[in-house]
């Protein structure tokens, strides 16, 4: 047999129920048999003293007739002497020895008392004390006893029978209706859990049905969200390692290539031309590593974020910036925002490195607030981004024919990672219309910093605007 706590939901609960029902029961049949038992022994005595009462008052006023009249239930009437003798009595107790040895004492003239006889069974009898006349000289004291037999009720067991009978039934009643219940609730959970242990890597879009019950459908609806987004975070990585794998799979086929000919024709390949041409193809390879590196480590950053002025921030990449293609800053006062500035400072560098690898001769970046979003936008002059390319340019591993042109080497994940930071951080990377060239809007959510709260402001040149140059910035035409 199996110990209690290893047994099932069902059992444990429909046994601590059924204990509980029946202590409950119990007690209130052990109150129950109580009451009935007292309340049938007061009224049997009740009219055993009313009957005696009522012969003593008719003896006093010296009309009570011969034999002793019995109103009502009660038949056994005696008047018995000092010295035990029955001097008269009812008809039904005529020839009976005393029904009491009971003498009741002048402090306390009234007693009562069960009788029981073997063979007669047991009666309830009131024996009372008093003197036939008020005369001084009449003081042998007389009693009179008046007895009726013991309710069924009392002189069996009967009703303690009968209440056990309802104890059992009412227990079994609720232990049966909590298996019941249970039951159903425990098979919509066991079905429940038939589904989820069927739950694989290849049928994850397999979704929980609806039961019944209120609570069970919230766990369901819970669970289905989950899946939701196991679903889809699975699909995501494996198009991600697809992608990888594609990626990684040509430069690594080329490298392969250059060098098995390097080994078969060694007459012909000029060797410099192929460890530089390997080099190259092993610089990619970092490339693409590192940046897969960095999309991994985005989903389980341990770093704490902080307040960060997210234009100064911006002033000090564009002040680091190589001067090949000159970087414009714009910055207001303050921009604060909450953010692990490692990754933010990747942001702002990506996209400082996309501008000045497809501008013609200058990139400007602002840092501004608008509303409650602090705002950064890079603006460059080059060719731009057609309308229908500008969701696209933030797919990982995507890259456009003018980006492959101006750097053969890239891993096209540079823009996939940058926007990943910006969801990181409730905010938003987009692309914006722009007169010319292409123009990248960073937006994160502003916070309140120790100089007071953001205040709005427009873009891009507010006063007291802080640029790379240290000096107060021109709006660009």
């Amino acid at each position: 047999m199996l110990p209690l706590g290893r047994r099932s939901v069902r059992v444990r609960s429909t046994l601590v129920l059924a204990a509980m029902a029946l202590m409950s029961t119990l007690a209130i049949g052990v109150i129950l048999d109580t009451l009935i038992r007292t309340n049938a022994h007061d009224t049997a005595l009740e009219e055993t003293q009313r009957a005696a009462i009522q012969w003593i008052a008719r003896a006093r006023a010296g009309s009570a007739p011969h034999p002793i009249p019995t109103p009502g239930p009660v038949k056994l009437i005696q008047l018995v002497d000092n010295q035990g003798r029955v001097i008269d009595a009812s008809a039904a107790a005529d020839h009976m020895p005393p029904l009491s040895t009971i003498r009741p004492p002048d402090d306390d003239r009234i007693e009562n008392v069960t009788v029981c006889r073997s063979a007669e069974g047991c009666g309830i009898v009131t024996a009372i004390r008093f003197a036939l006349t008020d005369k001084p000289g009449d003081a042998d004291p007389h009693y009179v006893y008046a007895g009726v037999e013991a309710p069924k009720l009392l002189a069996s067991h009967e009703l303690e029978l009968f209440i056990g009978a309802g104890v059992i039934g009412l227990t079994a009643l609720a232990a049966g209706i909590n298996w019941r219940v249970s039951g159903r609730w425990l098979n919509a959970v066991e079905s429940v859990r038939m589904q989820v242990s069927t739950l694989s890597m290849n049928n994850l879009g397999t979704r929980f049905g609806q039961p019944r019950q209120h609570e069970l459908a919230m766990l369901t609806d819970t669970a289905n969200q989950a899946l939701d987004r196991l679903e889809k975070a699975v699909r995501q990585e494996q198009q991600f390692a697809s992608e990888a794998s594609h990626e990684l799979r040509s430069p690594v086929a080329g490298l392969h290539t250059q060098l098995e000919e390097a080994l078969l024709y060694p007459d012909d390949v000029d060797p410099r031309e192929t460890i530089r041409t390997a080099l190259s193809a092993t610089d990619r390879l970092t490339q693409i590593i590192n940046d897969l590196l960095v999309l991994a480590r985005l989903r389980a950053d341990p770093a704490p974020q902080e307040t960060i002025d997210l234009g100064e921030l911006v002033i000090q990449e564009a002040t680091a910036r190589s001067r090949d293609v000159p970087v414009t800053a714009h910055a207001t006062s303050k921009v604060p925002v909450r953010g692990r500035p490692i990754q933010l400072i990747r942001v702002i560098g990506n996209l400082l490195d996309n501008a000045q690898r497809h501008a013609n001769s200058r990139v400007e970046i602002t840092a501004y607030r608008q509303d409650d979003l602090a705002v950064v936008a890079v603006t460059d002059d080059g060719p731009g981004i057609a309308p229908e390319d500008r969701e696209r340019v933030f797919e990982r591993f995507t890259r456009l024919p003018d980006g492959q042109r101006r750097d053969p080497g890239g891993s096209g994940l540079g823009l996939a990672i940058s926007a990943d930071i910006a969801h990181a951080h409730q905010g938003s990377l987009t692309v914006e219309d722009s007169p010319l060239g292409a123009r990248f809007v960073l937006r994160l959510p502003l916070v309140e910093s120790a100089d007071g709260p953001a205040h709005p402001a427009t873009d891009p040149v507010c006063s007291g605007e802080r640029s790379s140059s240290g000096r107060p910035a021109q709006r660009r035409p």
